[in-house]
Parts: structure tokens; sequence; C-alpha cells
């Protein structure tokens, strides 16, 4: 009997989307409970209609979905012989990190940013990543879809952990649990006297409320913290992909530069009579330091990161939002 192998980033894609469903449909849940919406009603200074928080959350769990869907099967900027010419003329070597080569795979000059996924087997023009959860590379036309689904979810997330803690609170005020701890068992009513027992008391009672708060709370910061870190890069024009071939190009010019600046101290220092036959090492090195550091710090300036495609943040979000193959002028573009 064969077994039929599961194709390569199918099972992720599986997991991801149930987890995505389940998530959506737990805070969905949340939101059409009327008596849940009926403590957050009488707690909220502002409140909404019941009607409106369940057909806005309806949705936000929409919305939701459909950006996983987005990100998942919409084409990420797949660089074909049709279109190479414009996105080697879109996207110009910076003879740094990109410099001019054919992909080995594809046949067709490699434009820069872009990579060959050996998983997607296809050129990607301003390859970031390829997204295992997503299953698709994460490139220059679905680069945006990617950041509403990790903001929309950071919100949504956020938004499941107010509203239990909300619920919780009106519970507490229901159960009327800080005046019987107040009156009955006569402890004092301030924060540090009240907290272990009011913890305590939801920990008995509501245990699984709390476990969905740290939960929501725990992923909320998760997608947050990733959320900053892509829209880092997209302010300045980079991606994760370029984030390590900039700091291999800089670890090897820093040691090339460094191998540079020691040869050039140790001449001079020869020239200048540091090297001279019966001097000591600790006199050597007092000889040439001055020099060599001097060398070291202009050197280590030319090794900075020169990034070509930073063209200010406005214009470097604005790409994200319009890629450039979906703009008139890139049908138009020819390389030169």
């Amino acid at each position: 009997m064969e077994i039929t192998q599961v194709p390569e980033g199918v099972a992720e894609l599986v997991v991801a989307f149930s987890l995505v469903i389940g998530g959506n449909l737990l805070l969905l849940f949340l939101a059409q409970r009327a008596e849940m919406l009926s403590l957050l009603w009488s707690i909220t200074v502002v409140s909404a209609p019941i009607q409106f928080c369940r057909y806005s959350s309806l949705l936000a769990v929409l919305v939701g979905i459909l950006l996983f869907l987005l990100t998942s099967f919409s084409d990420p900027g797949t660089v074909k012989a049709e279109n190479v010419l414009n996105y080697l003329s879109s996207y110009p070597y910076d003879n740094i990190i990109y410099v001019e080569k054919k992909c080995a795979t594809c046949k067709i000059s490699r434009p820069a940013r872009s990579k060959h996924c050996s998983i997607c087997n296809r050129c990607v023009a301003r390859f970031d990543h390829h997204c295992g959860w997503m299953n698709n590379c994460i490139g220059e036309k679905n680069t945006r879809y990617f950041m509403a689904f990790l903001l929309w979810h950071f919100l949504l997330c956020l938004y499941g952990t107010l509203i239990l803690s909300l619920i919780l609170v009106g519970q507490l005020k229901e159960h009327k649990v800080i005046y019987i701890l107040t009156v009955y068992y006569g402890i004092e009513n301030s924060f540090w006297s009240l907290a272990p027992h009011i913890v305590q008391w939801l920990l008995g009672t509501y245990n699984t409320h709390i476990l969905l708060i740290v939960f929501l709370a725990v992923v909320s910061l998760l997608l947050a913290g990733f959320f900053i870190y892509h829209a880092h890069l997209c302010l300045s024009n980079t991606t994760t992909n370029e984030t390590f071939k900039w700091a291999d190009y800089i670890s090897w010019k820093t040691r090339v530069n460094k191998a540079k600046a020691s040869s050039a101290a140790l001449k001079e220092g020869a020239c200048r009579g540091g090297l001279v036959y019966g001097k000591t090492h600790s006199q050597e090195r007092r000889c040439i330091w001055p020099f060599s550091a001097l060398r070291w710090e202009e050197e280590e300036a030319a090794a900075s990161k020169e990034n070509l495609y930073d063209q200010g943040m406005l214009y470097n979000l604005f790409e994200i939002i319009c890629p450039l193959s979906e703009r008139a002028s890139f049908s138009r573009r020819k390389a030169l």
C-alpha cells in the first residue's frame, strides 16, 4: 500500500487556516453572546447598540479570513520571461548586495531584490521571505496583505482580551465580590488587600476565561512585535532577505577593512621607525595604535549600509500599498 506524501507547506497552511478560523470564531462567539454584551453595556461609558456589536464582530471575522486568503493565495510578484525586462528596469542593481546574474532554474535574468524560492519554484520580485504558515512567498504584490493581516489580527486579539476582561469585571460587579469581601470578611478596601482574594475567586470560578485572556494577550504581543518589525522594514524599503544580505556584506566588508587598516598601520609604523630592532612589544603597540585606530575609523564608515532603494518613508509606504508592477508606467518600462 502506497502512502501519499502531503505536499510541502500544505500541512502548515491547514494548521494556520484552522487557527485563524478557530480564533476568529472564538471572538465572534464572545461578541454574539447576549449576556456578555449586556454586561459590557453596563460597565462601559460609551456603548454601541447590541445589534451593531453583533454585525461588526461578524464583519471583523470575515475581514480577518479574507486577509488570510489574500495573503495565502495571491501572486507575490512572480518574475516571468514576459515581465522580466520591466522588473529589471524597475529595480536597478546596486552592485553591492545585488549584481547582475541569471536564475539557474528559471533561465531568466534575476532582477535586483528578487530571489528564487525553492519551495514555490519561482522567482519572486522584492522577495521578503517564504511564510510556511501562509504556504506562500511574501513579495512585492502581497506584502500589503501580509501587513494588513498582522495588524488586523493583532487588533482582534486585543479586542478579545479587552472583551473578556470587561466580562470578568462585570461578573465582579454583578456578584458584588468587593462588597462581600470588605463588609462580610472585613478585608481592607484597598487594591493590594483585595487583589489576592479577587484573583483567587476569578481563578476558581472563571479559570477558562483567565486562560483565554492570557493566551490572547500573549498572541497579541507577538503579532504586535512582528508587525512593528515588518513596518520598520517597509518604511526603510528593506526586506527580511535584504537584512541578512546586508549583515553578511557588512561583516565581510568590516573584516576586509580591518585587514587593510592593520596592514596600512604596520607599514606606516615601520616607516616611522615603529618597528626598529630592540623595541619592546608594548612600545611597538604605542607607536602603531594611533595610526591603526585612525585608519580603522575611516574604513569602518565605508562599510555602512547604503540602501539604494530607500526613497523616504512616504514613498516607501506608497510602494507597499501600490506596488511598482501594478502601476501604469510598469508596462512601459524596458531594461536599459
